[in-house]
């Protein structure tokens, strides 16, 4: 009987002990959560001591559900949108973030302008983009510098069809297009549109005064070929914010043509002088080609007068009328060269 009453009083201590344990269990866990939930009944965020518990279990921080659930219960957010405890805590666990893309909504529904629904939110929350900023940019219009502040060029530089230069800054106004936030382009994209348009609008002017005259040309030709498409703003206005007359493009660029073109005759006429000289050279070797003929044929002359004395085709009376008629030629040679020095 003592050992079933010792036994009995082991059982009970036991008991005790695991009440107690349990009770502090319990103490610690309200301990815990109790202001949480506190916050949550007063509110009606709809998380109870459970959920909060389960959300330590998952990994999920409750404290950032709590409040942002009561924040989007104040905000007269409900489950019409899709924002649930389950959904604040898939997108958490999903990397969100979960504070912004409510407050974000928030922005958009009290904007009253803008459709935004938790899905499109948490979409654009995950694909990286800030969805705040996003709602933000489209209530209030962002303001982009073309080319941006950062650039190497300090102005957009293009060339009228008279051949001047202009130099232009703008500013393109641009609000976000929160359906194609996803996928669209950045600001850098607008930018090199908003500047290649530019460009464009400046040389299919007739002359740079026209476009000083009308700045809101260039504007107007740039708008209409709506190059915020595929990107993830849609733009608003561009205003040209400052333009300055560079150089004569054109007539550096003739300039430099009339210049090249003059080396181009140069060479062609030093190629013809060339060809010159070596038909000259030419004509001079053919020259000294005959002289040495001729020579050739006057050293045989004596062999044929000697010749001719052997076989007697040629006699000496002959022979001294030739020399005679020889030197009378030469004298009317010499005669003929001094009068025409004379006349020199």
């Amino acid at each position: 009987m003592e050992l079933l009453a010792a036994s009995g009083q082991l059982l009970v201590i036991i008991a005790i002990f695991a009440v107690l344990i349990f009770a502090l269990v319990l103490l610690a866990i309200f301990a815990r959560y109790f202001r949480l939930w506190i916050q949550s009944v007063t509110t009606g965020a709809g998380i109870g001591l459970f959920d909060l518990l389960r959300m330590s279990f998952r990994k999920v921080n409750p404290t950032v559900m709590v409040r942002t659930k009561i924040m989007a219960v104040q905000a007269g957010l409900g489950r019409e949108m899709g924002i649930t405890s389950k959904a604040l805590e898939a997108h958490y666990l999903a990397g969100g973030n979960v504070p912004m893309v409510i407050r974000a909504i928030i922005a958009a529904n009290k904007a009253k302008t803008i459709e935004l629904d938790f899905k499109q939110a948490t979409a654009i929350d995950l694909a990286g983009r800030n969805v705040l900023e996003a709602v933000q940019t489209s209530v209030y219009p962002k303001v982009i510098d073309c080319p941006a502040r950062d650039s190497n060029r300090p102005s957009l530089d293009a060339v009228a069809k008279d051949g001047i230069q202009l130099k232009v800054k703008a500013r393109v106004t641009v609000r976000a297009n929160l359906q194609q936030l996803i996928g669209g382009a950045t600001e850098e994209t607008i930018i090199a549109r908003v500047g290649e348009g530019i460009v464009s609008a400046i040389g299919s002017a007739d002359t740079h005064a026209k476009v000083l005259e009308n700045p809101d040309t260039i504007s107007k030709a740039v708008l209409a070929r709506r190059l915020d498409s595929q990107t993830a703003f849609e733009i608003v206005s561009i205003d040209i914010a400052d333009i300055d007359v560079g150089d004569n493009i054109g007539a550096r660029l003739q300039a430099d043509q009339a210049e090249a073109d003059t080396r181009v005759a140069r060479a062609q006429a030093e190629g013809r002088r060339a060809q010159a000289v070596a038909v000259e050279q030419e004509k001079l070797a053919t020259v000294e080609e005959s002289r040495a003929a001729l020579v050739e044929a006057e050293s045989e002359v004596p062999q044929a007068i000697a010749e001719a004395f052997q076989t007697g085709r040629l006699g000496i009376i002959d022979y001294y009328k030739l020399r005679n008629v020889q030197a009378d030629t030469d004298m009317r040679r010499t005669i003929a060269g001094g009068k025409s020095g004379d006349v020199k």
